[in-house]
């Protein structure tokens, strides 16, 4: 939420997540930006959308790419920058959304909505 760490941990790296206590406003566990890592995207056409982190593309001078799994076996791509870390492994540290970060076809959607009445 934009708060200052006044002593930061020293590994704490660039893209890496901190879990903070919102009680005493300390650092509580990090969240290292790694392959394997349960990530989750926050912009773009895939947001909301969770899986594990695959591979990094890094472009100089331009935007560095990062491909990501779904739980599904979906495979997809986007920029480094609409990526937050959210957990290792299969292990989330924080509450999943609703549907667990997966994205539905438009046919699921109406099945489930027709199924609903």
């Amino acid at each position: 939420d934009g708060r200052t760490i006044r002593y930061p941990d020293p590994d704490v790296k660039v893209n890496d997540s901190v879990k903070v206590d919102i009680a005493t406003g300390k650092m509580s566990d990090i969240l290292t930006f790694e392959l394997g890592a349960m990530v989750m995207l926050t912009k773009g056409r895939n947001a909301g959308r969770i899986g594990t982190l695959q591979h990094i593309e890094r472009h100089e001078g331009s935007f560095d790419i990062v491909t990501i799994k779904d739980t599904k076996g979906n495979t997809f791509a986007t920029r480094l920058g609409n990526v937050f870390v959210v957990g290792s492994a299969n292990q989330p540290q924080v509450t999943m959304p609703k549907g667990r970060g997966i994205k539905k076809t438009i046919l699921q959607e109406r099945a489930e909505a027709e199924a609903r009445g």
